[in-house]
């Protein structure tokens, strides 16, 4: 506790010299100008003018470093009894083909994504995707209401949603689908595409020219490289249980 305490207390008294340091085991494209960017207080902006890919910095640097057949991710599932393990050269080359998934499906720098899946390695990889090409991810909880996850479409606009067949709960399953479809009807925005992991509990139906299989999407995909952003552009938004009032979107750099 005393070493803590140190780190601690260092942290609070020379804030900008500790998360420099801490900044420095990240790969950079460019390095900062300032670590903290006060001109705009109380809307302060970590690292102005340094430029750096989060999904490298994830994922690519550690099989460059040679680390690539250890376990990045290991998804261990009670509820379908499986334990699935990723390694980071896998992960790595599911995250690349995912983003050109999305790339050839219109997506873009500083678009919007709401991944709104079950807690399958898949949802990590729609993620790392985003943050590759520059995108913007919402995770919206898997199974929320469609009333819920309409407010969140019209506050994002999205231009693709990936989601999934089904999630699986103790002693149920929860066709995610039909609640997608309910939300995008309600919305005032509508998504270009959904992109649906079909699980083999449940089967979804795809509407024409709206929605599209990942595994068929993901195959006829080319991977691509990860695209440097400014530190201070968004990474993802994360919004607010919406229990007292409307949703508000959080956004991290």
């Amino acid at each position: 506790m005393s070493v803590y305490r140190s780190i601690y207390e260092r942290a609070l008294d020379k804030p900008e010299a500790f998360w420099a340091e801490a900044a420095a085991a990240l790969h950079w494209e460019r390095p900062w100008e300032r670590v903290l960017d006060r001109e705009k207080a109380p809307f302060f902006r970590w690292f102005a003018g340094g430029r750096l890919n989060t999904c490298f910095n994830a994922v690519d640097r550690h099989v460059a470093a040679g680390r690539g057949a250890q376990p990045a991710i290991v998804h261990d599932s009670p509820v379908t009894g499986t334990v699935r393990t990723v390694s980071y050269a896998e992960l790595r080359d599911l995250v690349a083909r995912c983003a050109g998934m999305l790339v050839r499906h219109g997506v873009r720098q500083g678009d919007r994504v709401i991944v709104y899946m079950p807690m399958v390695p898949e949802a990590v990889v729609a993620m790392l995707a985003c943050a590759r090409i520059g995108a913007i991810h919402s995770v919206v909880f898997g199974g929320f209401a469609a009333h819920e996850l309409a407010t969140r479409i019209d506050d994002a606009r999205p231009v693709l949603i990936v989601s999934a067949s089904c999630g699986i709960e103790p002693g149920r399953v929860v066709p995610y689908k039909p609640l997608l479809d309910a939300a995008i009807e309600q919305a005032r925005h509508k998504p270009r595409h959904c992109i649906v992991l079909q699980r083999p509990q449940v089967a979804a139906a795809l509407q024409s020219g709206r929605d599209l299989d990942w595994a068929t999407a993901l195959a006829e995909a080319h991977p691509v490289d990860c695209v440097p952003v400014d530190a201070t552009d968004p990474l993802y938004i994360l919004y607010t249980s919406g229990t007292t009032g409307q949703p508000k979107g959080i956004v991290r750099d």
